[in-house]
């Protein structure tokens, strides 16, 4: 049994389904989180969830996908979270603000959840890192348009539309590089984050949306690439 998970005191009894399917999950994601996919065990899953193993199997079948369980609920709290966060009354670059602030602040208050998803499934792999290429791309969708909108008040939505989903897929990239860090780093308050993020992102993002283009330089004086 593990030594370093808070388990129940005694099996609890009776609960309703989803109840104790949340137990189930609950203990899960911690102890996934703790060993990753291998090296956890179904029986320390069993002793911190309090409930039996047959129970598990029952309930939310084997360990790969007790796994896939824990992958999706996670993902798509997560989710939820930042488009929960994103205020629509306010321009997009304070949407992206709230929405990375959203963000950082569920990685906060759900480390194990964040260990689970961006650490151990990408690392399992197979259908596990197909779960989380989902996830990433639904992010990318949610900022690029947030891209392609600040575009189209400037008139350049076409423009935009062109290196939006690219730039959105840098961003989130960027936004799970820093949280992976952060994990080492947690004397970083949530705000910071997005102001680092922000700092480095959106200002580039304003510069295209308002038409500003950098462009390289094959010889002093002179611009190479025509399309950005």
């Amino acid at each position: 049994m593990a030594q370093d998970v808070q388990r129940p005191t005694e099996r609890a009894k009776r609960l309703p389904r989803a109840v104790r399917e949340k137990q189930i999950l609950d203990a899960a994601v911690r102890v996934f989180s703790l060993h990753g996919y291998h090296s956890a065990s179904m029986d320390e899953i069993s002793d911190v969830a309090g409930v039996s193993k047959p129970m598990i199997y029952s309930y939310l079948g084997a360990k790969e996908d007790l796994f896939l369980h824990c992958i999706r609920r996670e993902a798509n709290r997560m989710l939820e979270a930042v488009q929960a966060g994103i205020r629509p009354d306010v321009p997009p670059d304070m949407q992206l603000w709230h929405g990375l602030r959203a963000f950082y602040g569920f990685v906060a208050s759900h480390r194990e959840s964040w260990v689970v998803l961006h650490r151990h499934a990408i690392t399992v792999g197979g259908p596990f890192a197909d779960e989380i290429t989902d996830l990433r791309g639904k992010a990318i969708k949610l900022v690029g348009g947030l891209v392609v909108s600040a575009g189209a008040r400037k008139g350049l939505a076409e423009q935009v539309e062109f290196s939006g989903e690219g730039l959105a897929a840098a961003l989130v990239g960027a936004a799970e590089s820093l949280a992976d860090w952060w994990l080492d780093h947690t004397d970083v308050p949530d705000g910071v984050l997005a102001s680092w993020l922000m700092n480095l992102a959106w200002l580039g993002f304003n510069d295209l949306v308002e038409g500003q283009l950098w462009r390289p330089r094959e010889h002093e004086g002179e611009h190479g690439a025509d399309q950005v």
